[in-house]
């Protein structure tokens, strides 16, 4: 019989806060267990495993990102957008290491669970939403997509390791970059031939 109280969200719940505390990788369903109080049987009647469990955090942590980056960035467009959009995401991955972890992580997420979460899919929306307003169509809006998710997260990820020991401030050389991107999103090259695919 399964406690009382505990049902998927909350075991989601706990395992997003243990992985902010500890890192992703290091949450184990035991660990959960016993935060919760509970047997690591008990887990099983919500979760499948630990699998289940990080993919579960994985569409957490993608709501509550996408929530942060469409509130910060309503109503605006061209640049605002931009340090709102990048702002957002970089506050995220500083309050929730771990949650955001799971967003960057390859996780295979049960396909039913996946259909039902918004996260994903309006973070696209958002992301794609914003490049438009740049004049950006395909191939180019998917290419500028891996632009900045890859600049978002490289720059997240070496701050968060340490990665930044030059004495100008981190925060000094995020606004110039974010600058930058705004140039090149301004400026965007021409696409070459037999680039559509």
């Amino acid at each position: 019989m399964a406690r009382a109280g505990l049902t998927a969200e909350r075991v989601t719940a706990v395992g997003a806060e243990l992985a902010d505390e500890v890192g992703l990788d290091q949450v184990t369903m035991s660990q959960v267990a016993r935060q919760l109080g509970v047997k690591d049987a008990s887990l099983y009647t919500h979760v499948r495993g630990l699998e289940d469990l990080r993919g579960r955090i994985a569409l957490l942590a993608a709501d509550e990102k996408t929530i942060r980056i469409a509130e910060a960035t309503a109503g605006r467009s061209g640049r605002d957008a931009l340090v709102a959009f990048a702002d957002a995401w970089r506050e995220y991955a500083h309050e929730h290491p771990g949650r955001y972890m799971a967003t960057q992580t390859p996780i295979r997420i049960d396909p039913e669970l996946a259909a039902k979460a918004p996260g994903p899919r309006r973070a696209v929306e958002l992301t794609y939403g914003m490049l438009r307003g740049y004049g950006l169509a395909e191939p180019d809006l998917t290419d500028a997509v891996r632009l900045l998710r890859s600049t978002f997260h490289g720059f997240v990820a070496l701050e968060a390791a340490g990665g930044f020991a030059h004495q100008r401030s981190p925060q000094r050389s995020w606004v110039r970059a974010l600058d930058a991107l705004h140039t090149l999103l301004e400026h965007w090259p021409a696409s070459r031939e037999g680039d559509s695919a």
